[in-house]
């Protein structure tokens, strides 16, 4: 017997419906690449996201087709966001930060229709445009004014030119929630980037575990600053996460420095931000030597590497800021732990409370985890027997983009399927996880981790330095694909 409720689809365009019927007044805030500060609403977003819809349809997109991004965090990321999914096709953000051979593989791997591009990184754009093979033209994220010249890109559009011939009667398409939505690229475990393909029904259960209370804990009123890039797994969900529950949203654009971010916190009163170490750890240097405080923000995320104990101490007891630790991957959608207390934590000693933030947290309703040997027994949760970190849930990936016939989950005695993490972890009576090791055989790069370097943080830190420090290199275990390293 099937229950008598109404069956509405879980689809991205419902995030953006609701966030101008419900909050449209609520402010969109941007540094753009141009350098001013742009403001709009949810609603601009709206109409503005069925323009863009209509300029896709008129360029020829269909169901399914993969459209790329090579964009920082700003109000047109964030339109191209919901018009790619909201109209049926896929939502496909690249990282810039990798070499342009990487990024032009990437590109011809997803067959990338059409490719959006923040002005930051045409000269990325120059030299893979002849080598993306499926490519039919390169959208510049700009207005006619601000429009680079003799760039030698035949099929370069402009985006407002575009947006200013569209109309906004667009209306939402309906179809299967397990229609693809979004498409990441992971450095994965060995060989060439591995595409991560979400669906509109993981994202939007996604998005309702990471506003939980135990999650990331967002409302109406809160006003929210992802640092984290939205070209590194969407900016671990915050902007479909700040349309649900309408909190305001402010993107730093290119701005990653100390000074523009404290501004942007001050300036907006930003009460959530969430970003890696390294960018936080320029931040409070700022605030250190110029005697600042912040007047508004009381909880930051911190996730892509483990927070420094220094960090996550001086967050809290010198400028009043709660630190919640997670963890995930591009294959977790991201999100997988984040550390919040237990009531009868709350009871414990300042360094035990310490020694628990320390950890990765406690699983998000929606994955479940465990740690095995060697051999694939599951190991207790004692905090202290250390095995292969494995996950499954609604949005942890079964299988990588074009490898439908590889095998990438591992079944379990009674026919589950996990998928490895590469991590090695313990987990402790409570839950709590503890990230130990990366398992030997596991090499990543292009964010993730190489040995002990973490190169998305420094790129995230020092984006010049990190560019001018790279050098190309060849890694034995990697099918002769460059790395990047520092």
């Amino acid at each position: 017997m099937n229950g008598l409720m109404m069956s509405g689809k879980l689809l991205i365009s419902s995030l953006i419906v609701h966030a101008d019927r419900h909050h449209g007044d609520t402010e969109i805030v941007s540094r753009r690449v141009e350098g001013d500060i742009h403001r709009y609403t949810y609603r601009d977003c709206h109409r503005r996201a069925r323009q863009l819809a209509n300029v896709l349809t008129e360029l020829g997109v269909k169901d399914g087709e993969r459209v790329a991004t090579l964009a920082w965090n700003g109000y047109r990321h964030l339109e191209l966001y919901y018009a790619i999914s909201g109209m049926g096709a896929v939502m496909h953000t690249i990282n810039p930060r990798l070499h342009p051979e990487q990024v032009a593989y990437i590109a011809n791997h997803a067959e990338d229709q059409y490719l959006f591009f923040d002005l930051t990184f045409l000269p990325t754009i120059k030299l893979m445009a002849a080598h993306c093979n499926t490519t039919k033209a390169f959208i510049a994220m700009t207005d006619r004014a601000h429009m680079p010249q003799d760039t030698g890109i035949d099929n370069l559009l402009c985006y407002e030119d575009l947006m200013d011939a569209a109309s906004d009667d667009y209306s939402w398409p309906t179809f299967d929630e397990e229609t693809a939505s979004a498409l990441c690229y992971t450095s994965g475990t060995t060989g060439n980037p591995k595409g991560v393909l979400y669906s509109h029904r993981s994202t939007l259960l996604h998005t309702y575990a990471a506003a939980l209370p135990d999650t990331l804990n967002c409302s109406a009123r809160d006003v929210i600053l992802p640092v984290v890039p939205m070209f590194h797994v969407n900016a671990w969900g915050l902007p479909y996460v700040a349309c649900m529950v309408g909190a305001k949203l402010v993107f730093p654009g290119a701005g990653m420095d100390g000074k523009s971010i404290h501004e942007l916190l001050e300036t907006e009163q930003v009460t959530l931000a969430a970003g890696v170490p390294t960018i936080w750890q320029g931040l409070l240097n700022y605030m250190e030597t110029n005697d600042l405080k912040f007047s508004t923000m009381t909880r930051t995320v911190i996730g892509g590497s483990a927070c420094p104990p220094a960090m996550l101490r001086k967050f809290q007891e010198v400028f009043g800021v709660h630190v919640l630790h997670a963890w995930g991957m591009t294959e977790l959608s991201p999100l997988g732990t984040v550390c919040a207390f237990k009531s009868k934590l709350l009871k414990n000693s300042p360094e035990e409370r310490y020694a628990v933030q320390a950890k990765q947290g406690r699983a998000v309703f929606g994955v479940d985890m465990k740690i095995v040997d060697e051999d694939g027994h599951e190991l207790p949760w004692d905090g202290k027997s250390s095995g292969k970190l494995m996950v499954r849930g609604p949005w942890v990936v079964s299988h990588y983009y074009r490898s439908e016939n590889e095998a990438e989950l591992e079944m379990d005695a009674d026919g589950h399927g996990w998928f490895p993490t590469g991590d090695i972890a313990n987990i402790d009576a409570d839950g709590y996880l503890q990230i130990t090791d990366r398992d030997k055989d596991v090499i990543k790069s292009g964010g993730e981790w190489i040995g002990s370097i973490d190169l998305e943080n420094i790129a995230m830190a020092h984006p010049a330095v990190f560019m001018a420090a790279c050098i190309a290199v060849k890694h034995p275990k990697w099918d002769e694909r460059p790395l990047l390293v520092v």
